[in-house]
């Protein structure tokens, strides 16, 4: 991300007349807008109407040397408390689902039925929630799951066996130097939490994804099934960020967490779930520093123990 500068804040009203539809925040704290409700506030948050006034924003921020910060829910953002100069973009009004839709060439009649398309900010779990009731399945595995389509694509994520790869058919994203593009399946770069997309700079715009036709009860069936399993294993009653670190080689990191002996491990109001040694939450109160010493002892305590350097899943954003 590049700071917001002089000659942006001296012509934001100019800049804003060319977004009519845009709503906008000065001075917003993003831990309002995270799943673990820590984060200073931002110098500007805008919130576009549609995906051509997102990339259009992007575009003019870019004219300005800023390079925004592009957020979905924020359910894998641990974000400083510091106050932060920087445009934040966030993209929950961006939630359009459509059936049966590909703007690209690999299309046809024969698989259209089974298309599903939706903007970027789109919850997972409404989309899951409008394919199920389309008699379509193949997203059971992401109705749990609190982000939003673009991050998902983004990271590739995944649950129960299911992740985005298995899905997605084509990714309409914005380049900040080669514009509008049509991604298809084979180019996403898809591996494990990762793809593309990820520290590319290219924006998620819309995402088409291809399901199969089955029995809505079965699918519902399967959605309550893998629900209770969540609410069963998670700790879904505070503030989290999912899964904090990726799954290493060889290994479970919950499993390695947990025989390091660092289950309700806390500090501050940051702590290792009761739950699931998987998952950090905010007791209450948790701050920044009290996330990063937690997480700083985790990855220690675990690498003596056992040789493996666990890694984020969490993204870390430094004031």
């Amino acid at each position: 991300m590049i700071t917001i500068s002089s000659a942006f804040e001296s012509d934001l009203d100019q800049i804003l007349l060319m977004f009519p539809k845009i709503d906008y925040k000065t001075d917003e704290p993003l831990k309002n807008h995270t799943s673990l409700r820590i984060g200073g506030p931002a110098k500007i948050m805008f919130f576009p109407a549609d995906t051509d006034e997102l990339a259009a924003l992007c575009r003019s921020l870019r004219g300005y040397g800023i390079n925004p910060l592009v957020i979905g829910n924020g359910t894998n953002l641990l974000v400083d408390d510091k106050p932060l100069d920087i445009a934040v973009i966030k993209t929950t009004r961006l939630n359009a689902i459509t059936l049966g839709r590909c703007d690209g060439s690999g299309a046809n009649d024969a698989d259209r039925d089974s298309l599903i398309t939706a903007d970027c900010g789109a919850k997972l779990s409404q989309i899951a929630v409008f394919a199920s009731e389309n008699g379509l399945s193949g997203l059971e595995f992401a109705h749990g799951i609190p982000g939003t389509l673009g991050g998902a694509v983004t990271m590739n994520a995944g649950a129960y066996e299911g992740e985005m790869k298995d899905i997605v058919r084509e990714t309409i994203a914005f380049d900040l130097e080669k514009g509008i593009l049509t991604i298809d399946a084979e180019r996403h770069g898809f591996a494990y939490r990762k793809s593309c997309f990820l520290d590319s700079g290219m924006i998620v715009l819309s995402t088409t994804m291809r399901l199969f036709e089955s029995n809505r009860a079965i699918i519902k069936a399967k959605m309550d099934e893998l629900a209770e399993r969540r609410r069963m294993t998670q700790p879904l009653d505070l503030p989290n960020a999912g899964s904090s670190f990726k799954r290493p080689a060889g290994g479970f990191a919950a499993a390695m967490i947990q025989e390091a002996g660092l289950k309700g491990y806390s500090v501050g109001g940051a702590q290792v779930s009761e739950k699931h040694s998987g998952f950090i939450v905010n007791q209450g109160g948790a701050t920044f520093s009290d996330m990063m010493r937690l997480i700083d002892h985790i990855r220690e305590t675990v690498l003596k123990r056992t040789g493996v350097e666990l890694e984020l899943e969490i993204k870390v954003i430094r004031g």
